[in-house]
């Protein structure tokens, strides 16, 4: 620096963090209803540590019915949008995101429901 020949070391560290979803609340319950109605509920995911802007992509179970048809008896809504976004200080805001069942036919099941970012995290 200024034209001097010494040598300077810099010595950097630093610690990645993966980006990760959670949800509130963490387990989902629909409540039993008649058939042909709808059950829904509301649920917050809440994104913590991404960089730059994700979509959210939803992966929903569908069903083997007994007379073989498959069936796909969920649904999902995102009311204020898909998309992970990094505020101005650098948090990630909270997506909402409703999740409802409908089935004409009886059906009860436990199933997962898989929500994937853009990195397929």
């Amino acid at each position: 620096v200024n034209d001097n020949p010494s040598q300077y070391r810099i010595m950097l560290s630093g610690t990645v963090k993966s980006p990760k979803i959670s949800f509130d609340p963490i387990l989902l319950m629909l409540t039993p209803v008649p058939l042909g109605m709808k059950t829904e509920t509301t649920v917050n995911i809440i994104p913590q540590d991404y960089l730059r802007q994700s979509r959210i992509q939803v992966e929903l179970p569908e069903f083997d019915h007994k007379d073989g048809d498959r069936i796909c008896p969920f649904s999902v809504q995102f009311p204020n949008g898909q998309d992970i976004v990094v505020s101005s200080d650098g948090t990630n805001i909270q997506l909402i995101c409703h999740i409802g069942f409908s089935s004409s036919r009886p059906v009860s099941y436990l199933e997962n429901i898989f929500f994937i970012d853009e990195e397929e995290n």
